[in-house]
């Protein structure tokens, strides 16, 4: 029942962040640059509502084993206050430009694979096929985001500018991706969720490689809170 109660909280973050930062993304429908990205970064936004919906359903079959019933996908997005939400802190800040858009999804991009091809080895067959379904689109994703990037910060003095802002901005946020608390280590334990504590030399290494390329500075140690 620990267990449980645990799965259900940590299912409730990963659905949460999905479901936030796909709203956010639509906020950007019919205010792309041009056509093409509106389209791109549309379906970005569609592929995180698809996974919120699985980790929402997944989180529903639990409360059920905990309480006899469980809510369903709309219950859990649509009727619950704000503070009864758990996602990250990164994907509910403002789309402000583009470029700082871009910098909160990159950033969170190749977390976010790294978190959903750890979990394909859960223990939990429904976490492990979901994640794998998720982390082919969230290797897209990251690819993606990863592009603009590159494309803004070694682009003109004027993008570069703004990409440099938006990272230094949103690299507080980053720290609180890879500090578990007892819940996610009693699941990494019980080999049923990811460590996050495992993930963040990869990230490191995949971020500083964008970085590099898109000749951006990585913020300062101390800029992660």
């Amino acid at each position: 029942m620990a267990l449980d109660t645990h799965l259900l909280e940590y299912l409730l973050r990963l659905a949460d962040s999905d479901l936030v930062l796909a709203q956010r993304l639509g906020e950007w429908v019919g205010k792309g640059p041009v056509i093409e990205e509106d389209i791109a970064l549309t379906n970005v936004g569609l592929d995180l509502i698809g996974q919120a919906r699985l980790w929402y359903g997944c989180a529903g079959e639990v409360e059920a084993r905990i309480k006899g019933t469980g809510r369903d996908e709309d219950q859990f997005a649509f009727r619950r206050d704000a503070h009864e939400f758990r996602n990250l802190l990164l994907v509910e800040q403002p789309n402000g430009s583009y470029a700082d858009t871009l910098a909160r999804q990159f950033l969170f991009d190749h977390w976010h694979l790294l978190a959903l091809r750890a979990l394909c080895g859960s223990n939990d067959a429904r976490v492990a096929e979901g994640a794998a379904k998720g982390a082919k689109e969230a290797a897209y994703h990251a690819e993606r985001s990863s592009d603009w990037v590159i494309r803004l910060g070694d682009g003109t003095d004027e993008s570069h500018r703004r990409m440099q802002a938006a990272i230094d901005e949103l690299w507080r946020y980053a720290g609180e991706m890879f500090v578990p608390d007892a819940a996610e280590i009693a699941l990494a334990e019980a080999g049923i969720g990811a460590d996050v504590r495992t993930l963040q030399s990869a990230w490191d290494a995949a971020v500083d490689a964008v970085l590099a390329e898109a000749t951006l500075a990585r913020p300062p140690a101390g800029h992660v809170q």
